[in-house]
Parts: structure tokens; C-alpha cells; sequence
């Protein structure tokens, strides 16, 4: 199948998600998905914040496979979620991890969590990622411009740095935007979110968020880190291909 997105220059690019800019995310989904059909993923950590996204896939395309990267340090209430808001939206997850398995992972690097967070962040997220979306053209994300200072400039549309497209279909979307649809729809929360964790991520790397600091303020907390890396390095720096 003919990808002329490989031919497609930055310009050109940045062009075309200027023109996606401000539609909204239901319509970039439907584009995507006829855009990218057979070679598209979705990647979810299946959060409270994750609910709009999955629910829109769920009605638009809900045979695009949903990538859970299964890091084994997820909260048990994190994966009972998952479990459950699979089944109640229809959509297709996909559960990867880390190539050696969680007991030979520990056996190995310890507790690498604390002594190399960036490294264990690699192993158990970005080398499983990238595994997994060598055999797609796209992948989308739903991060928010809102969440993070590093988050704020991303676009739409862009090239991640193994050359596919990255779409980001919930950029303007807000923490309020999200709360109402989630109501609107009678949608469940994570558990979490009721005592605190308003960004989710493993359970030796996440804590309460304290009021008033942004969400995912809780994530890494007393380090420099904020990134896992799968969208930016540990300095801010957008994950990007060389084309």
C-alpha cells in the first residue's frame, strides 16, 4: 500500500496538521483511521485522563489495537481498570512489555526503578513501544498540551524518530474537558483518582499529586525526570526521526 507520508517533507507535514488544528478529535480519528486503515495504533495507559480517547475509538474504530504497555510495576487497580473499560467499550488491547518478562527483569536490574529511572523507563516502555509499532505507519497519543510545560508546543502531526507519524488528537482538550465528558457519558474513574493520583503511572514512581501543582506533578517525585521518553527525552526534547 502506498504511504505518501514517506515522501512527504516537514513543511508539507506541518502543513497538514495546521489544517487538522482546532477539527475535532472525533473527525482526526475518523482521518486517521481511514488514512492509516490496517497499519494504525493507539497507545493508552488507561487512566481516567484516557477515558474520552478510548471512548471516541470505541465508536469511530474500535478495531484499532490499543497498545498497554504492561511494565509489571502497574498499581492492581490500573490493570483491573483496563480489564474492565476493555470489555465495557469493545475496543482491542494489546498488552506488551518488556522482552525478558518481569522475574527475569527483576533478577537482573533490581530495583532499577530507583537507581536508573530513565533506563527503566527504556526497557519497559520506549524498546517495547517502538517493538510493537515497527509494523505500523502511525501511532496516535492522547496527551494534552494543559498537562506538562514540555507538552504545551506539540503538534498535531508529526514524525517520531523511527520516520512514522505520531497523531495527537486531544492536544486542546482540558483536565474540566475531560471530567464533563466523562460525566456526560457515565464513564467510570480510576480508582486512584479519589485519593489523589491524578496522573497514573507505576507504583514505585507515582504519588498524590499535592493541590494546586499540575497532574502529572506526581509522577518521579523528588528527581529531575518528568518523561518516561515516550514522548519526550528527559530533557524535554520531543521525540523526533531524522526525516
Amino acid at each position: 500500500m502506498y504511504n505518501r507520508f514517506k515522501e512527504m517533507s516537514d513543511v508539507e507535514l506541518g502543513k497538514l496538521s495546521d489544517e487538522l488544528e482546532g477539527m475535532p478529535s472525533s473527525s482526526i480519528l475518523s482521518w486517521a483511521a481511514k488514512e492509516f486503515f490496517g497499519s494504525l495504533a493507539v497507545t493508552s495507559s488507561f487512566q481516567s485522563q484516557s477515558l474520552p480517547l478510548l471512548h471516541l475509538l470505541g465508536r469511530i474504530c474500535p478495531n484499532v489495537p490499543v497498545i498497554f504497555l504492561d511494565t509489571g510495576f502497574h498499581f492492581p487497580e490500573t490493570v483491573e481498570f483496563k480489564e474492565k473499560i476493555s470489555h465495557d467499550l469493545g475496543i482491542n488491547v494489546k498488552d506488551v512489555s518488556c522482552l525478558i518478562g518481569r522475574d527475569r527483569f527483576a533478577e537482573k536490574y533490581g530495583d532499577l526503578w530507583q537507581n536508573d529511572p530513565g533506563m527503566c523507563c527504556y526497557l519497559n516502555k520506549v524498546e517495547p513501544l517502538e517493538r510493537v509499532l515497527d509494523s505500523c505507519e502511525a501511532w496516535i497519543a492522547g496527551i494534552r498540551r494543559d498537562q506538562t510545560k514540555f507538552r504545551q508546543n506539540t503538534s498535531v502531526l508529526s514524525r517520531d524518530r523511527g520516520g512514522r507519524i505520531k497523531i495527537c488528537p486531544m492536544l486542546d482538550w482540558t483536565a474540566e474537558m475531560v471530567s464533563n465528558y466523562t460525566r456526560k457519558f457515565n464513564l467510570p474513574s480510576h480508582p486512584l483518582l479519589e485519593v489523589g493520583y491524578r496522573s497514573i503511572g507505576c507504583k514505585p514512581c507515582t504519588k498524590p499529586v499535592v493541590s494546586g501543582n499540575d497532574e502529572r506533578s506526581g509522577r518521579w517525585q523528588g528527581q529531575e525526570k518528568t518523561e518516561c521518553g515516550l514522548h519526550f527525552d528527559e530533557n524535554g526534547v520531543a521525540r523526533r526521526g531524522n526525516n
